[in-house]
C-alpha cells in the first residue's frame, strides 16, 4: 500500500532499497485501474532496481503500446532493452525517444552507455560530446577502450551475438573459413597418432573447430564470450562443458589441464598475447600442445588491421613462446579465411609445453 502521493511513496521505497515492495504496490494499483503512464514508468524503474529485467521489459513494451508517441515511454523501453543487453534494439528505441524529444538528455546518455557496452568507443564518445556534463567515468571508459592492446570484450560479444544466426554459412561460404582444418592438419604433423585427448576450444563460436577435433577428443570443452554462439555450439551436442567467458579470464583461472588447447581464428581479437601465452602452460598437461591461428603482421610486434582484427608477427610469436617456456613445435604460413575474395595471410602455430 502506498500512502499519500503513490508515485512519491514508490520513489522513496526504491531509494531506500525496497524496490520489490514498490513494485508490488504499483502492480496492485495498475491492476485496480488506478494508475496511468507515470505509475507504469515508476513500476519499470522499480523492476529494474530489483533486477527483474524481463518483467521490466514486458511492462515497458506495454507502456509503449499504450503510448507509442510519448518520448518518456519509449525511453523506458530503451532502458529496459539495455538492461537485458539487447543492444541494437535498445539503441534504436533510444534514438527514437530522442527524435520525439530532442531535449531528452537521459536518452543520449543511455545511447552512449549502449555503445560503450558494445565496445564502440568512438560512437559512445560522439554521443557523450552532445551532453553538457558527460559522466567522467563513461568518457574515461571509452578512452580506455581506444587505447587498449586488445579488442574490447563488449565489442566481441556484441559482434558475434549479431553474427550467430548465420555464422556458419557466412564463414564457410563467403569467407572460405579454413582454420579448423588447418589446425587439424598441423596437429597431425606435430602430435601424430595422439587421440583420446582432453581438449579446450578457446573462442569456440558455433563449434566449427570442435566438430573438426571431436574424433580426437575424450573430453571437449569450449569457451566463448558470446552467449548466442555458445547456444549454437550447445546445439551440436559435441561439447562436454561450455562456458560464457573471456578467454584470458578462462585460461588464467586455475582448473583442468588439457592435452590440447585450440584457438582457431580467436587471437585476432587480442593484440597483446602475453597474458594468453603466460597462462597457457599451467592449463596444459606435461606433453600438451597449444594450437592457434593468427593473421600476419609485417613488423616485429602486433598491429590492429582495418577490419579491427589484430595481426601478429612471427618474431613476436616466437619471443612470447620463449618467454613463456613453450617450444615452437610448428609455425606455418596459412590463409585461414578470405576478405573481398582475397586470402588473408596468417600463421598456424603449434606450441608444446
Amino acid at each position: 500500500m502506498l500512502d499519500g502521493d503513490p508515485i512519491e511513496a514508490a520513489e522513496a521505497l526504491i531509494a531506500s532499497g525496497k524496490a520489490d515492495e514498490a513494485a508490488r504496490a504499483l502492480r496492485e494499483r495498475l491492476a485496480a485501474g488506478r494508475g496511468g503512464l507515470l505509475a507504469r514508468l515508476t513500476l519499470i524503474k522499480a523492476l529494474l532496481a530489483s533486477d527483474a529485467k524481463q518483467d521490466a521489459l514486458a511492462q515497458a513494451r506495454d507502456a509503449v503500446s499504450l503510448n507509442p508517441d510519448i518520448a518518456v515511454a519509449v525511453l523506458a523501453l530503451g532502458e529496459a532493452l539495455l538492461a537485458v543487453e539487447a543492444l541494437p534494439t535498445a539503441i534504436a528505441e533510444l534514438q527514437r525517444a530522442l527524435r520525439l524529444d530532442p531535449g531528452l538528455t537521459r536518452a543520449r546518455e543511455l545511447i552512449a552507455a549502449a555503445w560503450l557496452a558494445a565496445g564502440e568507443a568512438d560512437k559512445a564518445l560522439e554521443n557523450l560530446r552532445e551532453l553538457d556534463d558527460p559522466p567522467a567515468a563513461m568518457v574515461a571508459a571509452a578512452e580506455a577502450i581506444k587505447t587498449s592492446p586488445r579488442s574490447d570484450p563488449g565489442y566481441v560479444r556484441h559482434l558475434f551475438d549479431q553474427f550467430s544466426a548465420d555464422y556458419d554459412n557466412r564463414m564457410l561460404g563467403q569467407l572460405s573459413y579454413a582454420a579448423p582444418q588447418i589446425l587439424l592438419d598441423l596437429a597431425g604433423m606435430v602430435m601424430p597418432g595422439r587421440e583420446s585427448l582432453s581438449i579446450l576450444d578457446l573462442g569456440c563460436g558455433t563449434g566449427l573447430a570442435g566438430a573438426a577435433f571431436k574424433p580426437l577428443a575424450a573430453r571437449l570443452d569450449g569457451v566463448d564470450l558470446s552467449p548466442a554462439m555458445i547456444e549454437k555450439a550447445r546445439a551440436r551436442q559435441i561439447y562436454d562443458h561450455l562456458q560464457v567467458s573471456d578467454l584470458e579470464t578462462a585460461l588464467g583461472t586455475p582448473g583442468r589441464c588439457y592435452d590440447l588447447i585450440l584457438a582457431a581464428d580467436t587471437l585476432v581479437y587480442l593484440g597483446d598475447l602475453k597474458p594468453v601465452f603466460a597462462a597457457a602452460p599451467a592449463r596444459l598437461s606435461p606433453d600438451g600442445y597449444f594450437l592457434f591461428t593468427v593473421e600476419k603482421a609485417e613488423d616485429g610486434g602486433f598491429e590492429l588491421g582495418p577490419k579491427r582484427r589484430w595481426r601478429h608477427s612471427e618474431t613476436y610469436l616466437r619471443r612470447l613462446a620463449r618467454e613463456a617456456g613453450l617450444t615452437v613445435a610448428g609455425l606455418v604460413s596459412a590463409a585461414t579465411r578470405s576478405e573481398a575474395n582475397q586470402p588473408v595471410e596468417g600463421f598456424a602455430v603449434a606450441l608444446a609445453r
